[in-house]
C-alpha cells in the first residue's frame, strides 16, 4: 500500500490482516471477543463486511500496544492501519 494512497481493496486486506493477526494468539482473541461483545458467529457472518473490518482496526486503535505489535507483523506503519480504517468508514 502506498504511503499516501489507500484504496477499498488494499484496506480490506490489510484489515483482514490486522484480524488474522488479532485471532492468531488464543489470549488475545478471547480479548478481543470479550471487549468487544462479538460472538463466534458474528464473527464468522461479518468477517468480511467494511464496517467490521474497520471496526478491527479501531479495536487496535484502542490499545496502541496492540496496533504497534500488529502494525509490525504485518510490515506496515500503525498510520497505515489507521488510514485503511477510514476508508472502509467511507460511505
Amino acid at each position: 500500500m502506498a504511503p499516501h494512497e489507500t484504496n477499498a481493496e488494499a484496506a480490506a486486506t490489510l484489515s483482514l490482516g490486522a484480524l488474522s493477526w488479532v485471532l492468531a494468539d488464543s489470549e488475545r482473541a478471547r480479548r478481543f471477543l470479550d471487549v468487544t461483545g462479538i460472538t463466534p458467529d458474528v464473527l464468522r457472518a461479518r468477517a468480511d463486511t467494511p464496517a467490521f473490518l474497520a471496526a478491527v482496526i479501531g479495536y487496535l486503535e484502542n490499545h496502541e500496544p496492540d496496533l504497534i505489535a500488529c502494525a509490525e507483523t504485518l510490515q506496515v506503519g500503525p498510520e497505515e492501519l489507521t488510514r485503511a480504517r477510514r476508508v472502509l468508514e467511507r460511505p
